[in-house]
């Protein structure tokens, strides 16, 4: 392996390690006021929204499609199922748009 790489390697591995250690020595024992930490809480899920919603719109050259996807996995999920009962959920009506309803557009 080149000396490049190697470089490359060492660079995204600090890169990748400082945002994650500079707030744990930065803040050490310091307290978050309640309304940041109340934020900061949100950040993973909106997070995951923004990776997950242009997955919806672009997972088939209808829209619909994804759109439909979606709002099933949000109704099984606002109701509290399970995240595999979601997941497939979602799964088997697109299989059912898929078998039922697309052969006729």
């Amino acid at each position: 392996m080149s000396i490049e790489i190697l470089l490359l390697i060492a660079g995204m591995g600090i890169v990748t390690y400082l945002p994650r250690v500079i707030p744990f020595l930065w803040l050490g024992n310091k307290t978050l006021p309640r309304w940041l930490e109340n934020v900061l809480q949100n950040v993973p899920y909106a997070a995951l929204g923004a990776l997950i919603f242009p997955g919806i719109l672009w997972v088939h050259d209808n829209v619909l499609f994804g759109l439909l996807g979606g709002a099933v996995a949000f109704f099984f999920a606002y109701r509290g199922s399970h995240m595999i009962v979601v997941v497939f959920s979602a799964i088997f009506a697109l299989l059912l748009l898929n078998l039922f309803v697309e052969p006729f557009f």
